[in-house]
């Protein structure tokens, strides 16, 4: 099976792969990445292609489709969830059984699988909040592992898969919050709806109609700079303090700072079909036929200006492959 990658993608970019190979199962991820691995080292795993920039050649890439499902309760709040399962989706249901500690995360795009790769988070929750533990197939030693929490040193957007361990989540499982108050599963649902209609507001929950929404969300992480530094900032930049550090670094806010630096809420370069969401600032949008080359130059544009401005280089937060 082949055909491009903007089909499969939230940008809605990226070129045709030599191959693409569907898992409908975790015995058949397991099965395929083996297969795949042992004719090449140039492969991705793609889930819902929410974090994801993929380059306009492609052709020598092989590609890995995440589609096993299954959520099964094992009790005492202990959740297993296949990692082809629709990430918001599966909050939405976490929700409605009373299962406590993701409701802030609702309608982050993506696969269950995918979210540990970079610790997703958003209002106050992270993924790491939750989880307990997830089975890795890895790509070094050809075996499958059980990782820990502590394994998989989640940190800001942050985890061992982006420092370097490659392979390929086949499941995970969660241990949430069940011993609540009473009308807890009501505030869940609640707060979940919440944070739908307010992501949806700012694009990004994705919408075909809608270019505004065709993005990877957020395209910068928010920085994290020393407390010292945060002080040279204008009294107005919007800062907090990070709990790691006991509180000797800040984190910023990147969409203040490309605000600031210029470059306004629909921008886009002159003859480029890449602009920003005219929603957030935070979100670089295809407005329907850009390039993955667009997507990237006004990607540097941004960090360009940011830098001259403050001093600060943003960092991508979604991974950009084959450039």
């Amino acid at each position: 099976m082949s055909q491009a990658l903007s089909s499969l993608t939230t940008i809605r970019v990226g070129g045709t792969p030599a191959g693409i190979h569907v898992a409908n199962s975790r015995d058949e991820l397991v099965s395929i990445a083996k297969t795949v691995w042992a004719k090449t080292d140039n492969w991705l795993v793609l889930g819902g292609g929410s974090n994801v920039v993929i380059a306009d050649d492609v052709s020598d890439l092989e590609v890995i489709l995440v589609r096993n499902l299954g959520v099964e309760h094992l009790g005492q709040g202990l959740v297993r969830v296949q990692a082809g399962e629709n990430w918001s989706d599966f909050v939405i249901h976490a929700c409605k059984n009373g299962w406590g500690g993701v409701e802030s995360l609702a309608g982050i795009p993506g696969t269950v699988g995918a979210a540990p790769i970079q610790n997703i988070g958003a209002y106050q929750q992270e993924l790491s909040l939750t989880f307990k533990q997830l089975e890795f197939l890895d790509f070094e030693t050809g075996e499958l592992e059980i990782l820990s929490k502590e394994d998989c040193n989640f940190g800001y957007r942050e985890s061992i898969f982006k420092q370097g361990k490659k392979g390929i989540v086949t499941w995970v499982e969660f241990r949430f919050f069940v011993d609540l108050p009473a009308g807890s599963t009501a505030l869940m649902q609640s707060r979940a709806e919440e944070v739908l209609a307010l992501r949806a507001s700012k694009g990004m929950v994705l919408n075909e109609s809608d270019h505004d929404t065709w993005s990877c969300g957020s395209f910068f992480t928010n920085p994290i700079v020393s407390e010292s530094f945060a002080r040279t900032l204008p009294l107005d930049a919007p800062q907090w303090p990070t709990v790691e550090d006991d509180g000797k670094t800040v984190k910023l806010s990147a969409a203040w700072l490309i605000e600031q630096a210029g470059v306004r809420k629909g921008f886009s370069l002159p003859r480029s079909h890449a602009a920003i969401s005219s929603k957030h600032a935070l979100a670089i949008t295809n407005r329907g036929t850009a390039t993955a080359n667009e997507v990237a130059e006004l990607a540097r544009y941004v960090q360009l200006q940011v830098s001259n401005k403050f001093g600060i280089t943003l960092v991508p937060e979604p991974n950009l492959i084959g450039f």
